[in-house]
């Protein structure tokens, strides 16, 4: 590698850590494109056909699958996917005992070799996975995010575009909080063309698009069966890499580490952040109503209760 080049390597080659491959391979985010995972022939498998897609999307990035962490050296940002996948009538809390030490032993290693790197963290539930990588990486708290607000703000335009019949693009919209039943969505912020989305649908339409927002992940496992989201949520991270290795000061919405903004402390939570070659720059704090206080308060005792049940 150049010096100026840039590595992104992906932990986990499962459904989301394959479509943040494919994602990050389409839009050419890095030089190097490194996806690791435990199973022999997996991640050198889907690498090779992921690079077998050059001519066809132009992409110039080398691509390497591998289970040495030693390949994923001097990545500039990590992307961390490793953990089990969510399954019809679990909550992403059920996932926590068992991913725990997954994560401590992915991060152990990708600390070891990319002490510099900045830590994209998908693993549910995100909100305690983050706080682990955090922890066990000893890494600044501008290095570690947690994916989560991408993909939850995704969803809540997606279904305010559908309810209105308009283009997605053209629909702002933030969620906060957890990334679970007690996330956010924002509603006086969400606009269509600047337009006020409660100038535009009643009530109980914006209040379906909310429940349905908290509960969009579940309801896509339902369907599926075997298995969770992976195509949005592995762009969600890619689009999160994508700003800190083109230093593009994207504002979006990530899981990081609070102290004393929104009056909350000492735990990972979903906020709006700039997203630059620091990695967490700065986060964009606001005033919130009463009902959204009270509503982000719910988040963050929630939150709270995973924390623990780390041990950490």
């Amino acid at each position: 590698m150049k010096r100026d080049d840039k590595k992104l390597s992906i932990i986990g080659a499962g459904a989301v850590g394959t479509a943040a491959a494919q994602w990050a391979v389409t839009r050419s985010v890095a030089d190097t494109i490194v996806l690791l995972d435990v199973v022999e022939g997996l991640p050198q498998g889907k690498a090779l056909d992921l690079v077998q897609t050059s001519p066809l999307t132009g992409s110039e990035a080398d691509v390497l699958g591998t289970n040495d962490y030693a390949d994923t050296a001097d990545s500039d940002v990590v992307i961390i996917t490793a953990g089990l996948a969510r399954r019809p009538g679990m909550s992403r809390g059920d996932l926590l005992d068992k991913n725990v030490q997954i994560i401590r032993e992915v991060t152990e290693e990708v600390a070891r070799y990319s002490p510099n790197a900045c830590l994209i963290v998908v693993t549910n539930p995100i909100d305690a996975m983050v706080y682990t990588v955090f922890k066990v990486s000893g890494f600044p708290k501008q290095h570690v995010v947690g994916m989560a607000g991408v993909l939850d703000s995704a969803r809540y335009r997606t279904f305010i575009a559908q309810a209105l019949d308009v283009a997605p693009r053209d629909v702002t919209a933030l969620v906060m909080g957890i990334h679970g039943d007690n996330m956010l969505p924002l509603v006086r912020l969400a606009s269509v063309g600047g337009v006020p989305v409660e100038a535009l649908l009643s009530k109980e339409e914006i209040e379906e698009i909310v429940y349905r927002t908290q509960h969009g992940g579940a309801e896509i496992v339902g369907h599926l069966k075997t298995g969770s989201a992976f195509s949005c949520p592995g762009l969600a991270a890619v689009e999160m890499a994508q700003s800190i290795l083109r230093d593009e000061k994207r504002v979006l919405p990530c899981a990081v580490y609070l102290e004393g903004e929104f009056g909350i402390s000492g735990i990972f939570l979903g906020v709006p952040v700039v997203l630059g070659r620091d990695g967490v720059e700065r986060i964009l704090e606001f005033p919130l109503s009463q009902e959204e206080q009270e509503a982000l308060g719910r988040s963050v005792e929630a939150v709270k209760r995973q924390i623990a049940a780390t041990g950490l």
